[in-house]
């Protein structure tokens, strides 16, 4: 299966969690522009995209509200084939299974470069509410089917590679979006970047959300950084699947 290189790109506390009060704070603000600044460095380095969760991808970009699709639920024509609005050099690419997120248009708009601009592509299964594609459309929003009512994640590798040719992209979250591609083997490279700040909350996640974890997945440490302020930058390859 020909698909995109993965890289996995996440802010943590020294105890591992990726949610928590730890980010919500003035210091973990200004600590969290070093993962940004990561990020950018890899969208600079040829990386075409990112991917986030449906629940990321509302606390960033759309809030929570869910769209008006009163006046296209008339027109659905219950098509689940894919759509490609137009190639773009960067996409943002939203995991949104029941088709949930309220995009104003088809590209984000923020204040950060390495986000700003994203084409957004929508991944979607059969389970949507209808005139949902037609409202995608409307806004310029590239859209693709990968399953009928769960996610097929080789299907989302092999479209993101087929119909955009996508190479290189990174894998931004949360834990249970993580840990769909982490159970199919794909996440190539752990980018870590590790705030000196402790939470301890025990409703915090961790990396990934996964109950059915088929692989141990060994990697091999490549860069260990501390990029200011305290932060640790650890990057890592992976060496097999075990």
């Amino acid at each position: 299966m020909k698909r995109p290189y993965f890289a996995l790109h996440m802010v943590t506390s020294i105890d591992g969690k990726i949610t928590g009060k730890f980010l919500n704070g003035e210091r973990g603000g200004e600590l969290c522009e070093y993962y940004y600044k990561v990020h950018r460095q890899y969208k600079e380095n040829g990386f075409q995209g990112f991917i986030c969760g449906r629940v990321t991808m509302q606390g960033s970009f759309t809030g929570e509200q869910l769209p008006d699709l009163t006046s296209f639920s008339e027109k659905d024509c219950g098509d689940y084939s894919d759509y490609v609005a137009k190639k773009y050099p960067f996409y943002a690419i939203a995991i949104d299974p029941h088709g949930k997120l309220n995009w104003k248009k088809g590209e984000i708009e923020d204040e950060d470069p390495g986000y700003n601009k994203s084409h957004v592509i929508e991944v979607l299964t059969h389970d949507i509410p209808k005139g949902y594609t037609q409202f995608l459309k409307k806004k310029g929003i590239s859209y693709i089917f990968c399953g009928e009512h769960e996610l097929d994640c080789k299907l989302i590798c092999s479209k993101l590679s087929e119909l955009f040719g996508i190479e290189k992209v990174l894998l931004e979250g949360g834990a249970i979006t993580d840990g769909l591609f982490f159970n199919e083997g794909v996440i190539d490279e752990l980018s870590l970047t590790v705030l000196p700040l402790l939470d301890g909350d025990n409703l915090g996640k961790s990396l990934f959300e996964n109950k059915n974890v088929r692989l141990v997945q060994e990697y091999e440490l490549v860069n260990a950084q501390n990029v200011g302020d305290d932060v640790l930058w650890l990057k890592y390859v992976k060496k097999a699947c075990l």
